[in-house]
């Protein structure tokens, strides 16, 4: 008996032993995984978006339903119907809740849903905001015509429906990490809390109303309604009553880019947001708005999240428990460690228990700082847009697909 309780004890006392080695290995490993794409590349979950619209393969996994994100939403009710996947679960949309088994509960915000059903309306029969009471601020100087960055920055001071940190929004960064390192750095999501009081301002509630109008698989077919139109042209009639917007007209009027009306020139914006274009080998399954904004899932090989650079769409995704934030990426030189206050972050999340390693985000911007931007470095700007957009420096990435938007985001340049 003696020899028999010797022999139990030294067994137990190796696999302690091994168990205590291992950590080493597993450091080791996620070091050696370090992804070899460039920054970029990996910022914009795009390995090459030149080739976004090549390569067909078929998808195995996935089906050619015209079901959409957020397409079980009834949205003249506010109720929404249950899918056999999670017949328990409310509002569950096709969508499998991300399961947080160590963060606490968040607090759910409502998203005032009001405006919506009008938005669906001809753009021409609803109401809209008064023009914004901008005067010469949104005539280009000469300095800001022969410097693009000056120009970018200018629309920065002209965003006066940019969110204030600590007023109107709070978020918690949690702890950095290396972007292939796997552990989950924060404790609870990256936003504490939202104001209502933003879903009421009228780009803000239009940008929204929008955003459920897209399947993310990116290969699948987009199928268009009328009403999706209607929302879409509204969007760009609201937007282009802002002091960006309008700048934006003027500066790309001055360049020669948009020779037409301000009518033409809303029309220009429209297509160049929303016409749908060829991703993932098929073709009218993706566009400027959904991928910038909305993000998708790639499908071909391992499934990971490209796009997807909009603080909106994060918080309303995060209040729904299907974003999971896992913590801020540290700066790829000597930089400010990110806080509440911080408006230029670049993270990780799961997506659906999808991963995106990195991504960027300019925090609390308003919808029309955004496509302001981005449509200016797209028309005059190359892939590399380098400003300072108030405190922050900054590299506007913009990838072309032929005449359209490929990708579009920015980049903490520190």
């Amino acid at each position: 008996m003696e020899g028999l309780m010797k022999g139990l004890m030294n067994v137990a006392l190796d696999h302690i032993n091994q168990r205590g080695g291992g950590g080493d290995d597993d450091g080791r490993d996620e070091r050696e995984e370090q992804p070899r794409s460039s920054w970029a590349q990996v910022v914009s979950g795009e390995d090459d978006a030149s080739n976004s619209n090549s390569n067909s393969n078929t998808n195995s996994n996935t089906n050619t339903q015209e079901e959409r994100y957020g397409r079980n939403d009834d949205r003249k009710s506010g109720g929404g119907s249950r899918t056999h996947k999670e017949e328990g679960d409310e509002k569950s949309d096709g969508w499998e809740t991300v399961q947080q088994k160590k963060k606490p509960s968040k607090q759910h915000h409502k998203v005032i849903k009001d405006n919506w059903n009008n938005y669906k309306r001809p753009a021409s029969v609803q109401g809209y905001s008064g023009e914004a009471d901008c005067g010469a601020d949104v005539e280009p100087s000469e300095e800001e015509l022969a410097d693009l960055s000056k120009a970018l920055n200018k629309l920065w001071d002209l965003d006066s429906n940019r969110l204030v940190p600590g007023k109107h929004y709070e978020i918690d960064c949690g702890e950095g990490k290396k972007v292939y390192q796997k552990q989950d750095m924060a404790e609870g999501g990256l936003f504490s809390w939202l104001s209502e009081e933003v879903f009421t301002r009228p780009t803000y509630s239009r940008f929204c109303s929008l955003l459920d109008n897209y399947n993310p698989h990116e290969g699948l077919k987009e199928v268009v309604t009328n009403e999706e139109i209607q929302e879409q042209a509204a969007f760009i009639e609201e937007i282009s009553r802002s002091a960006p917007i309008k700048y934006l007209y003027k500066y790309l009027s001055a360049k020669g880019v948009a020779s037409g009306s301000f009518q033409d020139f809303k029309r220009m914006m429209t297509s160049l947001w929303f016409d749908l274009y060829g991703r993932g080998g098929t073709s009218g399954s993706s566009s400027a708005f959904e991928h910038v904004f909305v993000g998708e899932i790639k499908q071909r090989g391992e499934q990971q999240v490209s796009g997807f650079h909009n603080w909106i769409q994060f918080y309303l995704e995060e209040s729904k428990e299907r974003v999971d934030y896992q913590g801020y990426i540290f700066p790829r030189r000597r930089g400010q460690v990110p806080d509440a206050e911080t408006q230029l972050l670049t993270i990780q999340f799961e997506w659906n228990g999808v991963l995106k390693s990195v991504s960027s985000t300019l925090v609390g911007v308003s919808p029309e700082f955004e496509i302001a931007i981005y449509t200016l470095c797209f028309y005059l700007g190359g892939e590399d847009n380098y400003v300072e957009l108030g405190t922050y420096p900054v590299n506007i990435k913009c990838y072309r697909l032929g005449n359209k938007i490929g990708s579009a985001f920015p980049i903490a340049d520190s």
